[in-house]
């Protein structure tokens, strides 16, 4: 099939379309993918790519249209011109650049905004092509959950939006089961919303790998590790006041991996609070280099803030802690939570929690390595059964064959 995707964000940015991408070529289909200028999520565009536009054309046998948009910069104002001038660089710019070839599918990849849907809208009616839609985040919901959009008017006119993509495409996919439900509120043909979780990137089931050079070797420390977004979503604040109160005891250190808008608030903050002993920010790195810094950790933590539309969320780190066969500490609620208790693969508390994450630390810490080795292989257990990469891209290919009628 004639594959186009249609993602904001793409390699060398970090997301995993960059893995359904691969994926799907691997499959013998024709992929392009029309996305932004890669400047995720430090806000200033790569280095990489303002030196060799050109190398960023292909990937993984891709051919990778680029269109151009505001660098998302900091700032409210600066990340909403960034959505904005993507919606209208997609739209005027990509039926020029995209002239004369003519797609089977088109395929949306969402982690926020809902916006990328308009212009993926637009080529499946200039195209004549169905648009298959993957919601990883809920807009109108997550916008008034961390707070960016107040106006009760402002989020119903965002809501129209919504329903005017979903309607507008041929399925629209759930990342949790708890989406399906709020996406039905806007999409008036319920048959057409399916459930579609993440998967783990197979860099996560390598079984050994060296330690990442970056960590201080720190004899009989127990490390708990966060990887991904540094946003407000992850509600560090909380974070911050279980390590606070463990922060005399010598053992546990707090290792975060990646960066985001917080970032800057969190470097602060930790000197503020004393804890830069024992709160090691790392920054971002490649998800292949990942897995060498798990190779340090106990134990791996996922948080998300206390809000209704965040409980039906599974952050997409999850699959992926899952995969490394290691236990998960997780203060968050709702589907995320219900995962990890599921597959038996760690503690959890509820979202905002600090005092119930800071002893879950400890309970963890004083298992014997054999009870967490038991969590962590639980949880790959699960993930192999319930987040198959395998079956999980047949499923899509599967839809996408009936769509298409071959």
């Amino acid at each position: 099939m004639r594959i186009l995707i249609v993602s904001q964000y793409f390699w060398p940015e970090n997301f995993r379309v960059n893995d359904l991408t691969l994926e799907l070529v691997k499959r013998g289909h024709n992929v392009t993918v029309l996305t932004g200028i890669p400047n995720y999520p430090a806000g200033k565009v790569f280095d990489a790519f303002k030196a060799d536009r050109k190398t960023f054309d292909y990937y993984a046998g891709a051919n990778v249209c680029r269109i151009p948009m505001l660098a998302r910069g900091r700032g409210s104002l600066r990340l909403f011109l960034n959505y904005l001038s993507f919606v209208l660089g997609a739209c005027f710019w990509g039926p020029w650049r995209l002239q004369g070839q003519q797609f089977d599918i088109i395929f949306v990849f969402e982690p926020s905004p809902v916006t990328v849907g308009i212009p993926a809208v637009l080529l499946g009616r200039l195209k004549q092509a169905p648009v298959v839609f993957w919601a990883l985040d809920l807009w109108p919901e997550t916008l008034a959950a961390v707070g960016i959009v107040r106006s009760s008017k402002m989020l119903a006119a965002i809501g129209r939006v919504v329903r005017f993509i979903y309607n507008r495409c041929a399925l629209v996919l759930g990342q949790s089961r708890g989406f399906l439900e709020n996406i039905a509120k806007y999409c008036d043909d319920s048959s057409k919303i399916r459930y579609f979780p993440s998967w783990a990137e197979d860099v996560f089931i390598q079984e050994e790998f060296n330690p990442a050079l970056e960590v201080p070797l720190k004899e009989g420390s127990f490390n708990v590790l966060f990887a991904g977004n540094v946003g407000d979503s992850q509600d560090f604040p909380a974070v911050l006041d279980a390590a606070e109160s463990l922060k005399h005891n010598s053992a546990i250190r707090w290792l975060v991996v990646g960066d985001g808008r917080m970032t800057d608030w969190l470097c602060a903050e930790v000197a503020h609070r004393g804890l830069e002993r024992c709160f090691l920010l790392l920054g971002r790195f490649p998800v292949e280099r990942m897995p060498s810094f798990y190779a340090h950790a106990d134990a791996l933590l996922v948080s998300l803030k206390r809000d209704p539309v965040f409980s039906l969320t599974i952050p997409g780190k999850v699959q992926s802690y899952l995969m490394s066969g290691l236990p998960l500490l997780g203060m968050l609620d709702g589907e995320g939570a219900n995962v990890i208790r599921s597959a038996e693969a760690g503690l959890v508390c509820p979202a905002g929690d600090a005092t119930g994450l800071a002893q879950s630390v400890l309970q963890l810490a004083a298992m014997t390595r054999a009870e967490r080795l038991r969590l962590g292989s639980n949880g790959r257990d699960y993930a192999n059964k319930e987040f198959s990469r395998e079956v999980l891209m047949a499923r899509l290919e599967g839809w996408f064959i009936e769509l298409v009628g071959v």
